[in-house]
């Protein structure tokens, strides 16, 4: 049905992928921004031309672009029949039916920082979140953390703290926010989970960028999740990047077996524009006016060019 013998797709689908696009590094030309805009579904096209800011409107392009280009490169759909939702907890779901064949594939994107970033797994739940280190916005750390004190448990809150200085315990902070939102995110409750149920040991302490690590385990509700896998990353000094993988949907045994304990631990790409869109058709005709504007734009808020060390 798709064009390809089932075994070749059976063994696309088995991979793991990890991308990352550095959107703040991406300055779009006139032709990159209207053929991007032609790229995506007519509902993604108008909320990305909704965004105040042109640095969120390419972060949120390129988590579109991301998508669709594994969709088409794994599961062979072409890209203007691709379609992609967003469940009622707002996560990204593919509409398209796949050939039962074919393992079944989850994918889940972040941007924030300078990064978008994209993981997909076979046969498990999956959740990403990149975090950047970054000074508060306005007042002192120790003020901050007060403020989100209510957000770690007390454990955690010890890690964080016995980092020697304070732009390490800001480090440790994010890294772990990092690790609670890809969990929510994996399993796509939304807003309104009580962060305090679940609690990360962190391990190890420091992170070497380019290499993935999966030695930090959760607690749920005080007891180990040994259905849950975190893979951690550092793209570079100040991002973090947390990898939720778990048992997949429906699986009744407490603690079943997870395919994707066993996966290799897969790096990060990092892609160009050129690369997002290598295989891409155009859904719609070109319209001059996304780049006027996306042109009237200011790129970011301007207490953010000061807001990283």
């Amino acid at each position: 049905m798709l064009g390809r013998p089932v075994a070749s797709l059976e063994r696309l689908a088995m991979e793991s992928v990890r991308w990352a696009f550095s959107y703040a590094s991406w300055v779009p030309c006139r032709e990159d921004w209207l053929l991007a805009m032609r790229l995506v579904q007519p509902e993604e096209k108008e909320r990305i031309g909704q965004f105040v800011f042109a640095r969120d409107a390419k972060a949120a392009m390129a988590g579109r672009l991301l998508m669709r280009k594994l969709t088409a490169k794994k599961l062979n759909i072409p890209w203007n029949e691709i379609r992609l939702e967003r469940t009622s907890k707002g996560k990204p779901v593919l509409v398209n039916k796949i050939n039962s064949n074919c393992s079944p594939f989850s994918f889940n994107v972040s941007h924030q920082g300078d990064y978008t970033v994209l993981a997909a797994e076979p046969d498990c739940q999956v959740g990403i979140d990149v975090m950047k280190t970054s000074l508060p916005g306005s007042g002192s750390i120790p003020e901050f953390f007060r403020i989100m004190n209510r957000q770690f448990t007390e454990e955690e809150w010890r890690t964080i703290t016995s980092m020697r200085t304070e732009w390490l315990q800001l480090d440790m902070f994010h890294r772990h926010w990092a690790l609670k939102e890809s969990f929510i995110k994996a399993i796509g409750v939304g807003i309104g989970f009580d962060l305090q149920r679940i609690e990360f040991n962190v391990s190890p302490a420091q992170l070497e960028v380019g290499k993935t690590y999966n030695e930090t385990i959760m607690l749920l509700d005080g007891e180990e999740e040994k259905d849950w896998t975190f893979e951690e990353t550092r793209l570079d000094h100040c991002h973090h990047v947390a990898v939720a993988l778990g048992k997949p949907e429906g699986t009744k045994e407490k603690h079943a077996e997870v395919p994707c304990k066993d996966v290799t631990q897969a790096a990060f790409t990092m892609l160009a524009f050129d690369d997002l869109v290598a295989s891409a058709v155009p859904l719609a005709p070109e319209d001059p006016a996304c780049w006027d504007n996306f042109c009237s734009r200011q790129d970011s808020p301007a207490r953010q060019s000061s807001n990283s060390r």
